[in-house]
C-alpha cells in the first residue's frame, strides 16, 4: 500500500479490492472452488483493512472486512447456532503474538510482569463443524455457515468413522472442531476424479473435504477418507465442570471424541515460540494439513472475561506459518546479465513478506514466461516462494488493473555493454552476443570462486569488483597470479588479510577434476552434470596430468558419446562440444595450469563401489542435522548422485522442513520419498 494514496486513488483501489475478494469467497466458501489461495486471499484482505483503517470514510457494510463468514449453501437444511461462531485473529510475527499477549493483560488488569497460562493447539486446516449430542447420542452435524446460520450436513458426517455416534457418556453438549482429509487420500481421491468421467481435481485437501461433507449422496462421502478432531465445547456439560483449557481438551478425549494428540500447557507466552518451531518442524510428517497453531487462554473463567470483539475472541489467536504467498505491485521489471550471457528479466515488487522474509524482486525467467502471465508494469500479482526457491509470480490479478499499466518489450542491446542482443531459434532465453561483456565476466569470476567451483575463502563479489576495478585480474586464470604486494594497496587489505587471501588461492591450486569443469562456467553446465562429466572421463580409464591431457581429452568429446551419459542430454552435450571448440576458451583453460593450477590425481568425488551406487537423489527442504551441500557430499561419497530435478528416473526423493514443489512432482510420479531420519538411516 503506497504511503502517499490520495482519497480518490484510495476509493478505487478500495472498491477493486472489495469486487475482488467478493469473488474470491464466492469461489471459495460458496462454490467450493477456489480461484486463489488462502495466503494470497490474506494479503489482498491485509491491504484492503489498512487502506479502510486509513480511510474510515469508505468503510462500507458490505465489505469483505466487516463479515465473519460466507453464505451457506442452499441446497441444505439450514440451521441456527445455539452459541454464534467467532473467527480466531490471526497473527503472522512473534511480535503479533507478545502483542496479543499484553492486550490480554491489559484487559484483564494484570501487570506486564505477570505470566498467563496458555495452551497451545495444531490450527488444523479442515472445514469447521459442530456437533450436537444428545444424552451421548449424535443428533445434528451443522457447517459453520456464516457464523449464525450453518448447514445441517448430519447425513454425511455421520460416516466419518472417527466421528463417535454415541459418546462414552451420556452428555447433553454441542463440540466443535475441524473435519479433514489427509494428505495421502486426498492425492488417491485426486487420482480417481482424473480417471472417472474426466472429473476436475480438488485443489487442496481442506477443499476435498468441504465438497465431500456436502455431498447430497452420503454414499459419496463414505467412500472417501474423511477424519475429524474437537478441541471447542460451544454449550457445557454442567455435570463436569471444566476449569481450562487444557482439561476440555482431556475431557473431550474421555467423550470418546478424537483430539489432536500435539497440545501444549505452557506456563508463560515466550514458551509459544518454542511449540511453535517443533511443530513447524513436525509439519510435513502429521500427514494432514495445518497452517499455524492456535494460542489460547488456558482459564476459562478469563475466557469468559475477555469476551469478544464483533467478529474475533480475545482470549485466543492463531499464530500462522509464514506465508509462501502474498499480493503486491509490479514496479518496474528490470533486466540482469548473468555469467553465460543470459538476459533474466526481473520484477521490482513493492517490498512484502513472504515465507518469512521481505520480498522485493522476483524472477520472471524470460519473455515467453511474461506472455504467459499476461503481465504488465504496474500489476498487482500474486508472488510465491516455497523454501529456498527465489519468488516466483504466479498470478496477475488483472481485474484489479487501473489502466495505466505498461507493458515490457526485452531489450535488443544487452543492458551492460550496448551489444546486440541475440535469441536462437527453439530456445526460450536472450542472450548477450559479447563474449567479453563486463557483466558476463564479473559474474563469471563470481561463479568460479564460488563454493562449489574452486571454493576460495575471502574471495568474494566485493573482492573480486576491487580487483577488476584496480586492474589486476582480467579472468579466473589471473587470480592464480596475485601476489601479496599486489593486495596491499586495495581499500579492503591490511598486509595480514592480503597475506591470508593469497594464502587460500594457494590452497585451492590442486583442484577435483569435477570442481574445475563446474568452475569453467560451461553453459547448461551444474554441479551434478560437471560431476557426471568427470565420471564418464574416469570410467574411460583417461589418466589428466597436464594441461594436454585436459585438452585433448575433452576437445575430442562428441555429442552423440556424450548424449548416452545419463543425464546429459543433446543441449547439454551440444554445449559442452561448443565450449571446447571455442580457441579463446581452449587459451583460458592453458593459462589457467600455466599458473599453477593442477588436478588432483585421486579424484574421490564420487565411489562407484558404494552402498548408494547407481542411486539417483533429489534434496527440496532444509536439513536439520546437515547442510544441504554436506548431505550431497555423503550422497556421492557412498556412490550415489544429485540431481535437481524430479523424473521417474529419480530413486528418492529426500524431503527435509518445507519441501517445495518437488516434494508435489515426487508424489504425482510415485518417487519413493524420505524423510530425514530414512535418510540419515540410508547413509549409515
Amino acid at each position: 500500500m503506497r504511503d502517499f494514496m490520495n482519497k480518490n486513488e484510495a476509493k478505487n483501489r478500495i472498491n477493486k479490492l472489495k469486487n475482488s475478494l467478493r469473488e474470491t469467497d464466492y469461489a471459495y466458501y460458496v462454490l467450493d472452488k477456489p480461484i486463489m489461495g488462502d495466503a494470497a486471499r490474506d494479503s489482498l484482505k491485509d491491504e484492503l483493512e489498512k487502506l479502510e483503517k486509513k480511510f474510515p470514510e469508505f468503510i462500507t457494510s458490505d465489505s469483505p472486512t466487516q463479515r465473519v463468514g460466507g453464505k451457506a449453501l442452499g441446497k441444505f437444511k439450514k440451521v441456527k447456532h445455539g452459541v454464534k461462531k467467532y473467527s480466531l485473529d490471526d497473527v503472522f510475527s512473534w511480535s503479533e503474538v507478545i502483542e496479543f499477549d499484553a492486550r490480554v493483560k491489559r484487559f484483564l488488569k494484570l501487570p506486564e510482569t505477570e505470566n498467563i497460562k496458555y495452551t497451545c493447539e495444531l490450527k488444523i486446516d479442515g472445514l469447521n463443524i459442530t456437533l450436537h449430542y444428545n444424552q451421548g447420542i449424535l443428533d445434528k452435524a451443522v457447517t459453520r455457515g456464516d457464523g449464525v446460520v450453518g448447514e445441517d450436513v448430519t447425513h454425511t458426517v455421520r460416516t466419518i468413522k472417527s466421528v463417535p455416534l454415541k459418546l462414552k457418556k451420556e452428555a447433553n453438549i454441542e463440540v466443535g472442531g475441524e473435519v479433514y482429509m489427509p494428505i495421502a487420500s486426498f492425492e488417491k481421491l485426486n487420482k480417481k476424479q482424473l480417471t472417472t468421467n474426466n472429473s476436475q481435481k480438488f485443489a487442496n485437501p481442506r477443499n476435498a473435504a468441504a465438497g465431500t461433507v456436502r455431498q447430497l449422496d452420503p454414499s459419496v462421502a463414505a467412500e472417501r477418507d474423511l477424519r475429524a478432531f474437537f478441541y471447542n465445547l460451544d454449550s457445557r456439560d454442567r455435570s463436569r465442570p471444566v476449569r481450562t483449557q487444557f482439561e476440555l481438551l482431556e475431557y473431550l478425549s474421555e467423550l470418546g471424541l478424537p483430539v489432536e494428540e500435539h497440545y501444549k500447557k505452557i506456563n508463560k507466552i515466550e514458551e509459544a515460540k518454542g511449540f511453535f518451531d517443533s511443530i513447524e518442524k513436525l509439519r510435513k510428517r502429521l500427514g494432514f494439513g495445518i497452517d499455524g497453531i492456535v494460542i489460547k487462554v488456558n482459564d476459562m473463567n478469563w475466557q469468559e472475561r475477555l469476551g469478544r470483539t464483533a467478529k474475533h475472541v480475545r482470549w485466543a489467536c492463531a499464530y500462522k506459518f509464514a506465508a509462501e504467498q502474498a499480493t503486491t505491485k509490479v514496479l518496474d521489471i528490470s533486466v540482469q546479465v548473468g555469467r553465460t550471457g543470459k538476459l533474466t528479466p526481473v520484477a521490482i515488487l513493492e517490498p512484502v513478506v513472504v515465507a518469512g522474509s521481505t520480498v522485493s524482486r522476483a524472477t520472471l525467467h524470460n519473455e515467453d514466461e511474461i506472455k504467459r502471465l499476461g503481465l504488465k508494469i504496474g500489476d498487482t500479482v500474486i508472488v510465491q516462494k516455497a523454501g529456498d526457491v527465489i519468488p516466483d509470480i504466479v498470478e496477475v490479478l488483472t481485474k484489479l488493473r487501473t489502466g495505466h499499466e505498461k507493458s515490457f518489450k526485452m531489450p535488443d542491446k544487452c543492458p551492460i555493454c550496448n551489444s546486440s542482443v541475440r535469441r536462437q531459434a527453439g530456445e526460450a532465453d536472450h542472450y548477450c552476443t559479447n563474449k567479453k561483456c563486463f557483466s558476463v565476466q564479473k559474474r563469471g569470476l563470481y561463479h568460479f570462486v564460488s563454493r562449489h567451483a574452486f571454493d576460495i575463502d575471502g574471495m568474494g563479489p566485493k573482492i573480486i569488483d576491487s580487483l577488476l576495478d584496480a586492474g589486476l585480474i582480467k579472468d579466473a586464470a589471473d587470480i592464480f597470479t596475485l601476489k601479496v604486494g599486489d593486495l596491499e594497496p586495495l581499500e579492503r587489505f591490511a598486509k595480514k588479510s592480503a597475506g591470508n587471501l593469497v594464502v587460500a588461492i594457494d590452497e585451492r591450486r590442486e583442484i577435483e577434476l569435477a570442481r574445475l569443469i563446474y568452475a569453467l562456467g560451461i553453459r547448461n553446465v551444474g554441479e551434478q552434470t560437471s560431476i557426471l562429466l568427470a565420471q564418464n572421463v574416469r570410467n574411460k580409464k583417461l589418466e589428466i596430468r597436464n594441461k594436454e591431457d585436459f585438452i585433448e581429452v575433452f576437445k575430442s568429446l562428441t555429442v552423440e558419446e556424450l548424449s548416452k551419459v545419463n543425464d546429459i542430454g543433446r543441449v547439454v552435450a551440444q554445449s559442452i562440444v561448443d565450449w571446447f571448440k571455442d580457441e579463446r576458451n581452449i587459451d583460458f583453460v592453458k593459462r589457467l595450469f600455466n599458473n599453477g593450477v593442477f588436478i588432483k590425481t585421486q579424484d574421490t568425488i564420487n565411489n562407484k563401489q558404494g552402498k548408494l551406487s547407481k542411486k539417483i537423489f533429489v534434496l527440496t527442504g532444509g536439513l536439520d542435522s546437515m547442510s544441504r551441500d554436506e548431505a550431497k557430499d555423503k550422497v556421492r561419497k557412498l556412490g550415489g548422485s544429485v540431481t535437481s530435478s524430479v523424473s521417474k528416473n529419480v530413486d528418492y526423493v529426500v524431503a527435509g522442513n518445507d519441501p517445495g514443489s518437488k516434494y508435489k512432482k515426487a508424489q504425482e510420479l510415485g518417487v519413493k520419498i524420505l524423510n530425514e531420519e530414512e535418510f540419515l538411516r540410508m547413509l549409515k
